[in-house]
């Protein structure tokens, strides 16, 4: 069972998370919402990690400000990471800065939109898993069709 795991720093990113969880839901992909602060509870975090990733998840966090939980999340695992930080009008969006800079050897990708978040993790899966396959070729050809109407209708 191809299973995300969407880590939030707190309550305060779960909107953002259930818009990740409802575009993994159109890709047939099962998600887990979770609270674990990498700086207020590492060992839960450290923990949940571990639990989840005996089931070869991917593993899609969301914390805002200084966003310890995604390079945490990643160094503690062989699975995919994938960082989503919510917008945070605060600091100009320089919060995106923590979610880039990572020291060597941590690599979480980071995906800003959380329709990207969820596409980026169905392209994973879809490697060995051929109905999440073409679930990603059937959106990507959706995709273009609206671009080709849109460009049609301009030239009309």
């Amino acid at each position: 069972m191809n299973k995300v795991i969407i880590i939030m720093g707190s309550k305060g990113d779960l909107e953002w998370s259930k818009k990740i969880a409802e575009s993994l839901d159109k890709f047939g992909i099962e998600s887990v919402l979770r609270i674990a602060s990498a700086h207020k509870v590492p060992l839960k975090c450290y923990d949940l990690i571990k639990q989840y990733e005996k089931e070869n998840v991917v593993f899609i966090t969301v914390a805002g400000r200084s966003n310890a939980l995604s390079g945490f999340t990643d160094a503690q695992t062989f699975c995919p990471v994938i960082a989503c930080p919510p917008y945070g009008d605060k600091f100009a969006g320089n919060d995106v800065y923590s979610s880039l800079r990572m020291p060597s050897g941590v690599a979480p990708m980071v995906i800003l939109e959380t329709e990207n978040a969820a596409l980026a993790a169905a392209k994973i899966f879809a490697l060995t898993d051929e109905q999440i396959r073409n679930k990603v070729i059937d959106y990507q050809g959706e995709n273009r069709d609206i671009l080709d109407k849109h460009d049609h209708d301009l030239q009309s």
